[in-house]
């Protein structure tokens, strides 16, 4: 008899499956935890049917209960629309036990006056649906996509290869600008390779382009703080379908800086593990530890949102990058500098930030400089350009600057006196008044010389003509001392 039955790796996964589940309706009785009445009227099983498998399995172990293949295997010995009945009524009751749906094709094939199957026929039909038909009937075509539709994952190999980018609604309170406490949005870009932080922006508004802009572009140029190494061009940067990623302002900042735009499907964020990861993270490392944080259920003493900046700031670089990341192994700081290489930069501050920074309603050049959120402006440069239309584009985190643009072209970076203290010389407004003046005369000079050359041309001309001469000199003369 022993011989009867080959080893477990002469059958296949299906059949080994479906052992399995014979030994779990057995098990409670091997155990003496039930009776096998108990059992019957659990799974509505024929008796005898159990005696076997117990039997089988006592004798030979787990390949006890692997079904015999039959000359006949694969044949169904129902009616087909019993087999059609037994598989709607389990793809439609996604809840109900084998037993329910046994008793309800009973139900039909009594009012048929066809045969009724048995449990273990209504129990074969379920084993023959695939597990991702009934994913796709039961929980639908999103939950079923997320599981078995093919994905393919790509792990980056050296820093910049690959960042990732995502917004997050963080569980804190902080003050807004009322005063009053609101939950920050959080917009992070995180180089996949190293999982260092390489840009971030906080703020109360929704996520939008504007702040992906942002984020991206204090990823991409060097950091203030010079403890924060990460900087660079990606080459591809990996974002959700939120039309917030994909605006036209984006795309055309991947166009111009050679990146490409990597989405997820619409709707399904997958391979999106370690980002979501470094949200969990700063919960649990960063959040939990600051007043007004949801877990702790108080809002007293609340931090402003810059308070908040500064301390997410410091957490980051002085925290979280020398931390062992659990998957690495490595801090992200060193996983980033391991590599030696010279990140791929812009070829100018200038060229990104007309491309990343936000642009502002056109703004008028006043004579003490350009107005703006209630603050002044003011550089040299705007002197030569006082009455003028010009562009401004700004960081909000920063208001201390602006950026100048005169029809498309960069002029200069204003600074508000009253948050930097910066003062502008009288002398250097004047000299660059001046300075325009010259620059306006030089362009008028040209149209002047072209009318002297043509007026002594005639003059050598009329000169050959000695009855005209006298004539037209006179009056040249006078033309002349005019």
């Amino acid at each position: 008899m022993q011989n009867e039955h080959p080893p477990l790796t002469a059958y296949s996964e299906e059949q080994r499956q479906a052992a399995m589940t014979k030994y779990k309706v057995i098990a409670p009785y091997l155990r003496s935890e039930k009776t096998l009445t108990n059992i019957i009227e659990e799974t509505g099983i024929a008796k005898r049917t159990l005696q076997y498998w117990i039997r089988d399995y006592k004798q030979f172990g787990l390949k006890g209960l692997i079904r015999r293949i039959r000359s006949d295997a694969g044949k169904m010995h129902l009616e087909q629309e019993i087999v059609v009945g037994i598989e709607q009524l389990i793809l439609k009751y996604r809840r109900n036990s084998l037993t329910s749906i046994h008793r309800m094709i009973c139900e039909q094939c009594e009012k048929q006056g066809w045969q009724q199957p048995s449990y273990y026929q209504v129990y074969t039909v379920s084993q023959s649906l695939s597990q991702s038909l009934k994913k796709l009937a039961h929980d639908g075509q999103k939950e079923y996509e997320n599981q078995y539709d093919l994905i393919h994952r790509r792990e980056a190999s050296y820093p910049n290869e690959i960042w990732q980018a995502d917004h997050t609604l963080l569980d804190i309170f902080v003050l807004n600008e009322k005063g009053q406490p609101e939950r920050p949005w959080l917009t992070i870009i995180l180089d996949e390779y190293s999982r260092a932080v390489a840009g971030y922006f906080l703020t109360f508004q929704a996520p939008s382009a504007i702040q992906t802009a942002l984020a991206l572009h204090q990823a991409i140029w060097h950091k203030r703080n010079l403890d924060w190494e990460i900087c660079g061009i990606p080459e591809q940067f990996y974002t959700d379908h939120g039309s917030d990623f994909t605006s036209k302002h984006l795309e055309q900042v991947a166009i111009d800086l050679k990146m490409n735009l990597v989405f997820s499907a619409v709707g399904v964020p997958r391979g999106r593990g370690k980002i979501e990861r470094f949200f969990s993270s700063i919960n649990q490392l960063f959040l939990q530890d600051l007043p007004g944080y949801v877990g702790n259920g108080t809002k007293a003493a609340l931090l402003t949102l810059k308070e908040f900046d500064e301390k997410f700031a410091d957490f980051i670089v002085c925290n979280y990058h020398h931390r062992t990341h659990g998957t690495t192994k490595k801090a992200p700081i060193h996983a980033w500098n391991e590599a030696g290489f010279l990140p791929n930069m812009p070829e100018s501050l200038e060229s990104l930030d007309l491309l990343l920074l936000h642009v502002a309603k056109a703004r008028k050049v006043h004579s003490d400089g350009i107005h703006f959120q209630g603050l002044r402006y003011i550089d040299v440069t705007l002197a030569a350009y006082v009455g003028e239309t010009v562009v401004i584009r700004y960081d909000p985190r920063d208001l201390a600057e602006v950026r100048v643009f005169y029809e498309d072209y960069y002029l200069c970076t204003a600074i508000s006196p009253e948050i930097s203290g910066y003062t502008v010389d009288l002398k250097d407004i004047v000299s660059a008044r001046n300075k325009r003046k010259r620059t306006l005369k030089s362009q008028i000079i040209p149209e002047k010389s072209v009318i002297e050359d043509i007026i002594q041309s005639k003059q050598t001309q009329l000169e050959e003509d000695s009855e005209l001469t006298k004539l037209t000199k006179s009056n040249l003369k006078r033309y002349f001392n005019e």
